[in-house]
């Protein structure tokens, strides 16, 4: 890259920088990202927190008749919740985020 090419990379840089709509576009998606991290960490954590803090909780039988404890639906459930809430982002990221950042 020449200096020519690399001034006017900086300028174009400088530029969307200074746009408001990319500091209003930055602000919603970091705090959008922020959200679902803490969505997906509190599920996680909270699943570990049970197995750490109320194992007969999670040791309980589904119902008459079953083998299967509260633990095995709880634990599949948070992978589940964790991959909708990245589809969700994923989805949000790839329509509107995309659809801001080329307006930008």
């Amino acid at each position: 890259m020449t200096i020519m090419e690399e001034k006017m990379a900086a300028d174009i840089y400088a530029r969307i920088r200074a746009n408001p709509k990319f500091e209003g576009f930055v602000g919603m998606r970091n705090r959008y990202s922020a959200i679902m991290a803490i969505l997906g960490a509190i599920a996680y954590y909270g699943f570990i927190l049970l197995v750490a803090y109320d194992k007969e909780f999670l040791a309980k039988k589904i119902g008459e008749g079953w083998t299967t404890s509260l633990g095995i639906p709880l634990g599949v459930g948070v992978i589940v919740f964790t991959i909708i809430i990245t589809w969700i982002y994923v989805r949000r990221a790839n329509s509107e985020f995309d659809d801001i950042n080329a307006q930008i």
